[in-house]
This record gives C-alpha cells, structure tokens and sequence, in this order.
C-alpha cells in the first residue's frame, strides 16, 4: 500500500492539563529504520501511564492521588515512569494494534499485511532485561496515537484471532502489567489473592490471570460496578472500602495482594496477608504516599515487590493466551483519536469498566 508522508495524530506538547495536547493532520509518518516496522494504528487504548506522564504525576514533588489534572509542583527533571525529562512533541499511546505495512533493513518482509500487537516496553535487545536501558512506547518514543507509529520489530507479535482491533488494544498495557505482577508474586494454586481496583483495566486482568495461575481472587471495586466486575467470575467480590476488611473478607486467607491503587487504605491490605504473604504494586492511583507499620511487615515475613519493567516473556504469554481464547477482553467504550482528550477524561473519572481505546 502507499504510505503518505503525512498522518493525523495527537500530540503531547508539554506537561499540563489536556489543553497540552493539540490535534494535527499534517504530521510527518514515520519511516522504518534498521530492525523496524511502519504500522498502520486500527486502535489504541489508553493507560494510566499517559496520563501520569501528562501532568507530571510520576515527579516526587507530588503526593497527590491520580486526578488528571495539571499539578503546580512537577519538576521536569523526574516527571516520567524513568525519573528522566520526557521529550515534546511526543505522540502517546502504548496499546498500539494495527497493521505492518512498511519494513526496514533487517526486518522480516513476510511481516507487511500482518496484523501486531505492540509490546510497550523498549529494550536493548543484547540485554532485555536490563532495567537501566528499558524505555516506554508513547514515552521515550513515539507511540499508538496517530494514524501511523514505527516499532522495533523485535517488540511487536503477530496475533491470529477473531478480536477487533479495538477489543485487542485493552489488552497490552493493562494485561502485561498484571501478568509481570502475578509473576513477580509467584502466584499459584493455593494461593488467594485480594486485587483492590477491579474495575479498572489492570484489575480485571488480574483476576484472569491469576485464575490462569489456580489461585482463588476476591476483587474489591465500587457497588455499582459489581455486576460488571462478576463477568470476570472472581471467587468473590468486596466493596472498594468494606469498613473492616478482615471482617468483610469472611475468613478468606489471603496469600497475595496485587495492587494497582495505594492510598488510604493500604495498611489495611497489608493488615490482612497471611504470614509469608506478598504484596505486589503497580501503580497508586489513590495516592503515592501511604503509611506502613514496619512491624507488620517483618514480623509477618512478608515480602513486598515492585512491578513495572517486567520480562519479554510476559507480552508472549498474554498473546498466547488470547489466541488460545484463555483471557477475554473488557472494551468499556470507543471514541475517535481526535477525541482522545474526551476519551482521557472519561478514563480519568473512572465510571467505566475495562479499557478505554481510541480509534485514529
């Protein structure tokens, strides 16, 4: 197919509110160089990354829950997921799905008219797993919010299945994220796991995945979105703050806590894992700062971990398990790419269950 030499896409031209992105229908597209791929985006899902890198909510500077909203304090010099200065313009968008339709040098031709899933993370490929040299689609790069974006061909898998493009693209980041959580959790049969924020796109992953994994899961999300929730088929559902939670909880013994959301109600969670519990974290769109009792933590023998910059392996999988049909998607609603701000907000407010996606 021809390829123009101009794309529409929205860009990020600073840190701010959602006035900082502006739409543009002359963009330059992109060119595939050694070991890339041109795709031709067919949808994009959104990410609570984009957004914490929009308003700088990642700077140390601020305490802040999520809100979406440009905050006074950033410092620019540590206001991204890598704690180093984000370059603008930047086109957003980690959950890229399209089409291959230009190659460069090295890359596989038998690739053109395949459709790819985007794996997010940037990595030099003579040492993936090397955390210090790991980037983001969207972030340090260019990425899904635009008619046409460029990966690493190392970075992308083909998908054969019968999902829309757009029932795909909820999968990358919210997916991922949780498998490298419930990885890094060694979760298993035996195991219960409590995931706070069900609702939300890594949450509902959670709950698949562990599952995958044998383990019971108890989702604790808003009232009014239960019975979306229960589509997941969790072994019980709480409300997002029952009160007493070890109460709530009915004696449950709860071996893991996969948490994407911090905040005010993080002692309790950590009150009520068994001893030799783990706690994995993902994110804190509650709030950052949060109150721990050392004591807890080390007579119980707990073992915390962070999850962020996860292994290759855990993109394969979940690409295999939505060929095998083993995880479904949870597509909450669609808006057109020059509605992405509309889109933002409406994932900000957080009425919605699963993933929002953007078609250009």
């Amino acid at each position: 197919m021809t390829i123009p030499a101009t794309m529409k896409a929205m860009v990020l031209t600073g840190h701010g509110d959602l006035d900082k992105y502006e739409w543009h229908e002359d963009w330059p597209t992109p060119q595939a160089g050694p070991m890339e791929v041109v795709i031709k985006v067919g949808a994009c899902g959104l990410n609570n990354t984009d957004v914490n890198t929009r308003t700088g909510w990642y700077s140390k500077a601020v305490d802040e829950a999520t809100t979406g909203g440009a905050y006074d304090e950033v410092d620019d010099e540590d206001s991204t997921w890598g704690g180093a200065p984000l370059t603008f313009p930047r086109i957003q968008g980690a959950d890229a799905v399209g089409e291959v339709v230009a190659v460069g040098e090295g890359a596989d031709p038998g690739l053109i008219g395949k459709r790819v899933m985007v794996a997010g993370w940037l990595r030099d490929w003579d040492e993936p797993m090397n955390r210090d040299k790991a980037g983001y689609f969207g972030s340090e790069c260019d990425g899904g919010y635009a008619e046409y974006t460029k990966a690493d061909v190392r970075g992308v898998a083909p998908i054969d299945c019968d999902l829309s493009d757009a029932e795909l693209a909820t999968f990358i980041c919210s997916y991922v994220t949780a498998e490298g959580m419930v990885d890094r959790a060694d979760v298993g049969p035996g195991d219960t796991v409590l995931i706070p924020g069900a609702s939300g796109g890594v949450g509902g992953a959670l709950i698949q995945l562990a599952k995958l994994r044998g383990a019971r899961t108890i989702a604790m999300a808003s009232e009014a979105k239960h019975a979306e929730v229960a589509e997941l088929d969790p072994d019980m559902i709480l409300p997002r703050d029952p009160g007493n939670l070890r109460k709530a909880l009915k004696g449950e013994k709860i071996t893991v806590v996969a948490d994407v959301v911090g905040g005010d109600n993080f002692g309790k969670l950590i009150d009520v894992l068994e001893r030799g519990g783990r706690y994995t974290c993902s994110g804190a769109i509650a709030g950052p700062l949060v109150e721990l009792d050392l004591r807890t933590f080390y007579l119980r023998d707990l073992t915390f971990t962070g999850s962020t910059v996860n292994g290759p392996e855990n993109f394969t999988d979940v690409v295999k398990f939505i060929e095998d049909g083993k995880i479904k998607p949870a597509l909450a609603a669609t808006y057109p790419l020059n509605q992405l701000r509309e889109a933002q907000q409406a994932f900000i407010d957080k009425t919605h269950t699963g993933n929002i996606v953007v078609i250009p």
